[in-house]
């Protein structure tokens, strides 16, 4: 790939690797709303207009957005509303962040913006399953007392989570059962050789496990379920926000919970970070051969 002038914008330790790994590449990095980050190989700009005026592409983090509804810059004390950074950028200029709510997107093809989504992006997508996975591992051996093998575990959802969880657990030894709602998932999960459960069935079958992950992005286990659970299951929730547990109902039952949001991000920046950069590469391919 041809050299490229790169603008890293906000984000958490990924970011910051993804601009040392484009530095690394031979690539000249610009970065902003990152100073908490000890950035290697990137130079840190004064304002944000320095750092994406010369881009050929600007990188925006993964989520893009906060809590707040502004850019994601939790190395930074900057505040970067998305109105603001898109004021700075130009049509000539190829645009990705990570998550990007249909309304950005909106305002951004308005403007006549190439914002690209990386995250809608199975290659990346896939990858990063597998860092959440590794990750859920971790976190879940980190937590408890007892070895994963013979472990009773539930995994509910079947999606690309769900399957490479299931997969390394069941290599490690454990007990594995999955929740899912179609059927040919369960003829999936039979297939490979764990238990599973249809959601239909959920209610009556959530006793009997060590420990429980979550893959499903909204409510699934309220308090009338999570009173079927043992008492000592420990709760991973994988899932991103508003996330898959009544966590307030799970404390008052006093059941242990952990919302393991941006495993990838916490657990191997620096793999995920290389992930991104690969995606990115692949896009500026495309958009090259489509010229």
């Amino acid at each position: 790939m041809k050299t490229r002038r790169f603008a890293v914008i906000g984000g958490d330790m990924r970011q910051a690797k993804l601009a040392h790994l484009l530095a690394l590449d031979g690539h000249p990095v610009s970065a902003f709303a990152m100073e908490q980050a000890q950035l290697e190989g990137a130079a840190l700009a004064p304002s944000l207009h320095k750092a994406v005026c010369d881009a050929d592409c600007v990188l925006l983090p993964l989520p893009l957005l906060d809590t707040c509804q502004q850019i994601n810059t939790p190395l930074s004390d900057v505040a970067l509303p998305v109105d603001e950074v898109c004021s700075q950028l130009t049509s000539k200029q190829i645009i990705c962040g990570g998550r990007v709510p249909e309304a950005v997107l909106s305002t951004a093809s308005a403007q006549e913006l190439q914002l690209v989504d990386y995250f809608a992006r199975e290659e990346l997508v896939v990858a990063n399953a597998a860092v959440t996975a590794e990750g859920a591992i971790g976190v879940a051996m980190g937590a408890t007392a007892i070895t994963l093998l013979n472990c009773p575990v539930l995994i509910l959802g079947f999606g690309r989570i769900g399957k490479l969880l299931a997969h390394r657990l069941s290599a490690l030894g454990a007990d594995v059962s999955v929740q899912a709602r179609s059927f040919s998932d369960l003829a999936w999960i039979a297939a490979l050789g764990y238990k599973g459960i249809h959601l239909n069935e959920l209610d009556t079958s959530l006793s009997g496990f060590s420990i429980l992950f979550n893959t499903i992005p909204h409510p699934v286990l309220d308090a009338g379920r999570l009173a079927r659970l043992d008492s000592a299951t420990l709760c991973i929730d994988l899932s991103s926000k508003p996330g898959g547990i009544d966590f307030p109902a799970a404390a008052a039952l006093g059941l242990r919970t952990i919302w393991a949001l941006g495993l990838p991000g916490e657990v191997a920046p620096v793999t995920s970070a290389s992930i991104i950069r690969d995606t990115i590469y692949n896009i500026l391919s495309e958009q090259e051969t489509a010229l």
